[in-house]
C-alpha cells in the first residue's frame, strides 16, 4: 500500500494546503501530480488536536479519579476522537485532591498524550464559581504555590486558572517566574484589575464569556478586557455555552490574529456514559447539555472536531484559522509547537464533525 495520501486539503500545523499529497511516514508534502499512486481520500489531514481544558472522558473525571490509570483512560478516550494531546484539568476541590492530581501527572511523564496539567481553581470568585464547589474556594496560598513549584521542577507544563481578585499583588508574577502559564477566569473583577494581572504576566483567559463579569457599555469587565487584550482567549464552542453571535463578535474583535483557542471543557460523558458524579452529585447529559440537579450547566459534552466544525460551519471562520485554534495556538501558548507537525506521527483525518486517527509509522 502506498504511503502517500491525497486528501481534500492538508494542514501542516500553520497553513492549509490544497492539491497536495502527504507522506504518512515522513510528513512530506508534494503536488499530487508529482506522486505516483497517491491514494485519494475525502477530508483534511491535520496534526491531531491539543485540548488544554479536559476535565474527563471515557467515563472518568480527573477530580474523582486523580490517578495515573484515570489519566490514561481520559487521554485514550479523547485520542480516539482526534485529540492527540490534552492538559488534564483538575477543578476546585480539597487541597489533597490537587496534591493527588499533581502526583498522577508526575507519574505519567513521558506519555505523549498528557502534556501537563491545568489547575482550574480553587482560587476563584465565589460569585463566578459556576459549578465549582463553594466550600473549596479559597485565596491563592502557599500550598498551591508549592504544588506548582514541584511540578515545574520536574519540567511539567502548568496552566493555572485563577481570579485576579483572589490573589495578592505579585503572586501572578511569582507563578510566571516559576514557569507556569497563568489564565484569568471564574472572575468578577473589573477591567482595571484584569489589566494589572496582565501586567504581571497572565497570558490567557479561560472559557471566554463563561464565569466572568460581563461586558457593559461603561464597564468592560473581564469579558471586555479579555476581548480587547492581546492575550489568548479560550472558548467553548458547543452552541450552548456561548451563542454563535457572541462567538462571532469575539473572533472578529480580537486586535491580534491567532489568539483564540478552542477548548472542550469535556466531562466524562465524552467517549463515556451519559452521566457521572461531581462533588457526590449526579450530572446528566440532556440533549447535549450537562446539567446538575439545579439545572445548571456542569462542563461540556463536545469534541474538538465538533468545535472546529462549529467555527467553520456556524461562525464562518476560515478552516485554516479554525484549525490553528485547535492545534497551533494552544501549542504556541504552552511552548510545544514542535509536537504538532506533519512529521510528529500524530495525524488525524478530519471529516465534518469527526476526526479519525491515522495509522502513521515514521521512517
Amino acid at each position: 500500500m502506498t504511503d502517500w495520501l491525497s486528501p481534500d486539503a492538508v494542514f501542516d500545523g500553520r497553513d492549509l494546503h490544497h492539491g497536495v499529497a502527504v507522506n504518512l511516514r515522513s510528513g512530506e508534502l508534494l503536488p499530487v501530480a508529482a506522486v505516483d499512486n497517491a491514494r485519494p481520500t475525502h477530508g483534511i489531514v491535520t496534526p491531531g488536536f491539543f485540548d488544554i481544558q479536559v476535565n474527563g472522558g471515557g467515563g472518568v473525571l480527573f477530580n474523582t479519579t486523580p490517578t495515573p490509570e484515570g489519566l490514561r483512560k481520559i487521554a485514550a478516550a479523547h485520542a480516539a476522537l482526534g485529540t492527540v494531546a490534552i492538559l488534564p484539568t483538575v477543578i476546585t476541590d480539597a487541597p489533597e485532591v490537587l496534591d493527588q492530581a499533581a502526583e498522577a501527572v508526575l507519574a505519567t511523564r513521558g506519555d505523549s498524550r498528557l502534556l501537563g496539567i491545568h489547575i482550574e481553581g480553587p482560587h476563584i470568585s465565589i460569585a463566578r464559581r459556576g459549578t465549582h464547589e463553594e466550600r473549596f474556594v479559597r485565596a491563592l496560598d502557599a500550598r498551591t504555590l508549592d504544588v506548582v513549584a514541584r511540578l515545574r521542577r520536574a519540567n511539567v507544563p502548568v496552566l493555572i486558572t485563577l481570579a485576579p481578585e483572589a490573589v495578592q499583588a505579585g503572586q501572578i508574577a511569582a507563578l510566571v517566574r516559576l514557569g507556569a502559564i497563568v489564565s484569568l477566569g471564574h472572575s468578577d473583577a473589573d477591567a482595571a484589575t484584569v489589566k494589572a494581572a496582565l501586567a504581571e504576566g497572565a497570558q490567557l483567559f479561560t472559557h471566554l464569556f463563561n464565569a466572568m463579569s460581563p461586558m457593559l457599555n461603561r464597564a468592560p469587565g473581564v469579558t471586555g478586557a479579555a476581548i480587547a487584550s492581546e492575550a489568548y482567549c479560550s472558548i467553548i464552542c458547543d452552541g450552548i455555552h456561548v451563542s454563535p453571535e457572541m462567538v462571532g463578535i469575539a473572533v472578529r474583535a480580537r486586535p491580534v490574529a491567532d489568539r483564540m483557542i478552542l477548548v472542550s471543557d469535556a466531562m466524562p460523558t465524552v467517549g463515556g456514559p451519559d452521566n457521572f458524579q461531581l462533588y457526590g452529585r449526579k450530572i446528566t447529559l440532556d440533549r447535549d447539555r450537562l446539567i446538575n440537579s439545579e439545572g445548571s450547566l456542569a462542563g461540556a459534552h463536545v469534541t474538538m472536531a465538533q468545535s472546529v466544525a462549529f467555527m467553520t460551519d456556524v461562525i464562518g471562520v476560515d478552516p485554516e484559522a479554525a484549525l490553528r485554534m485547535a492545534v497551533t495556538n494552544p501549542a504556541r501558548l504552552m511552548g510545544c509547537e514542535d509536537r504538532f507537525t506533519l512529521s510528529s506521527g500524530k495525524l488525524v483525518m478530519l471529516r465534518g464533525e469527526t476526526a479519525t486517527p491515522l495509522e502513521v509509522e515514521l521512517a
